[in-house]
């Protein structure tokens, strides 16, 4: 298949598969005609909104086919989708919308109650469609309906901008990636190994506003594959579907590998499997193990970052050997793929290490984003030329294989979702009990590190650690708040006032080969 920008997905299957499953989802779903048909809708419903050549829309709803309505219908005219968290609390989301100078907002009418909360302070958005339930506000599904469903021929070439993905802040505030049609064109072309084609059967699990739902997502369609969608994740169903739609290959983050080792197996068939690839987040051995065992396909584990369009590294499935000379191996994130570049760069001098020196990642990829929306200190920053992207992650190289050793950053990964702790600490330092914050992540069984506050309490004042943990959930995505918190005297600074986090993190993590889990 010929991709050269992401509406090229939709044309090609079109031609080739017009009758075939695109997408399943919930017992019903589209084919690639109707597919394209409401895609076409929404293109020219967007141009009557007054969408023109590089506007952002934004897209708030769990996993969905409408999802993928709007993101082909903006590349037919050239504008560009931003996908937003229906996990974070409604200032985040709020923030990102009037960041993202969107002004076409499409919303299932499950978050109705998050909508209220935020639209009265929207900046830019003039148009609110709803999904399902419309009430006083405009029906999606009537909208779409009305439109014409002539191809408007608007694309835009490789070098424009298809997909906005927001990330958290080391800041506090999030940073939003822009994905051209080219990034993703790389990605083909790199993970090629992944293997689908039109007799596949790709599962799509991971939430469709990180690279990991997304990029896995159009990868496989992009391939003709058969993409089976879950709303939201349910280890017990998924596992079902598997059986139902005899899936062949699947993304997951190691948090579900984990669920689902504890789900009951019973009817379950899982020998249609034939790739798992899986990463965004560090895996134990064991459950890695345990994993192969249970499903008997192979195994690809992969490293990138939302500003790569995802993965940069691949550990192949004949390194995935727990018992042989190559067991150390699955500590490793894998070697780059084709026309990737990867260097281990000393923090403090700028120049490159050798192997088994510890510094931070840089990568130089054809899928490298292009910059972040609105921010060109953050983008001069994450991007200082030659074509590399500074990670913020702390590795080393061994033979050809990238091993991570910890985060240059402090961010915290949580069950594959990224955490930065200057976002937990505004908050918690805006409670009048806190005269001093530190959040850092220690290690948790299920979700590999969740965030632990260390608080000095204000003179006088008594701190509850579930009041303060309940006052972060009604500002914060609840996958950010601290699960813990821990009062102390004073928090550990260098002498320029930074917070040696290093330093906090260290009894907590004392018998872990490294400070990530």
């Amino acid at each position: 298949m010929s991709v050269v920008v992401v509406s090229d997905i939709l044309r090609e299957n079109l031609a080739t598969q017009p009758e075939a499953d695109a997408i399943v989802l919930d017992g019903g779903g589209c084919t690639w005609a109707q597919l394209y048909r409401r895609a076409c809708k929404v293109a020219n419903g967007l141009v009557d909104a007054g969408v023109g050549v590089g506007d952002r829309i934004a897209f708030l709803d769990k996993n969905s086919i409408e999802y993928f309505e709007v993101l082909f219908g903006a590349t037919l005219v050239n504008a560009v989708l931003v996908a937003v968290n229906w996990r974070l609390a409604p200032p985040e989301i709020e923030y990102i919308i009037n960041d993202a100078d969107a002004g076409v907002l499409v919303v299932h009418s499950d978050f109705a109650e998050q909508l209220a909360a935020f639209a009265p302070n929207l900046t830019t958005v003039t148009t609110i469609l709803v999904i399902g339930d419309a009430g006083k506000l405009r029906s999606y599904e009537e909208w779409v309906e009305s439109q014409v469903d002539t191809d408007p021929h608007g694309d835009g070439g490789p070098d424009d901008v298809a997909l906005q993905l927001y990330t958290s802040g080391t800041t506090g505030l999030p940073k939003g990636a822009q994905l051209t049609n080219q990034n993703f064109n790389a990605l083909l072309t790199a993970a090629a190994s992944w293997d689908m084609d039109t007799s596949s059967v790709s599962i799509a699990a991971m939430p469709l506003f990180h690279i990991g739902g997304s990029g896995w997502s159009l990868f496989g369609m992009a391939k003709g594959a058969k993409t089976v969608l879950l709303r939201e994740l349910d280890p017990s169903k998924l596992l079902e579907l598997i059986t139902e739609e005899k899936a062949t290959h699947a993304f997951f983050v190691p948090a579900v590998l984990q669920f689902l080792l504890l789900m009951p197996q019973d009817g379950i068939d899982l020998s249609s499997m034939k790739l798992i690839v899986y990463g965004a987040s560090p895996i134990t051995q064991e459950i890695l193990v345990k994993s192969m065992e249970q499903f008997g396909c192979e195994y690809m584990q992969v490293y990138g970052l939302t500003e790569t369009t995802g993965a940069v590294t691949q550990l192949e499935p004949s390194d995935h050997d727990a018992s042989g000379a190559k067991a150390h191996l699955l500590r490793a994130a894998g070697k780059p793929l084709p026309g990737v570049e990867i260097k281990i760069v000393d923090t403090d001098t700028g120049d490159e290490v050798g192997d088994g020196v510890v510094g931070e990642v840089w990568i130089k990829s054809p899928t490298n984003m292009i910059g972040y929306w609105k921010m060109p200190d953050a983008t001069a920053e994450a991007l200082p030329g030659g074509g590399w992207f500074c990670t913020g992650d702390a590795g080393f190289m061994d033979d050809g294989y990238l091993f991570l050793h910890d985060r240059v950053k402090d961010m915290i990964i949580s069950g594959g979702e990224n955490v930065y702790p200057a976002e937990i600490e505004n908050v918690l330092m805006s409670h009048d009990a806190v005269a001093d914050a530190a959040v850092i992540g220690v290690p948790s069984q299920k979700w590999g590190e969740t965030p632990k506050a260390i608080i000095v309490a204000a003179p006088g004042a008594t701190v509850d650690a579930a009041e303060l943990i309940g006052y972060c959930k009604e500002r914060l995505a609840g996958f950010k708040c601290p699960t813990s918190v821990d009062l102390v005297e004073s928090i550990a600074r260098n002498p320029s006032g930074k917070i040696l986090k290093r330093e906090l993190r260290a009894p907590y993590w004392e018998g872990h080969e490294r400070a990530v889990n």
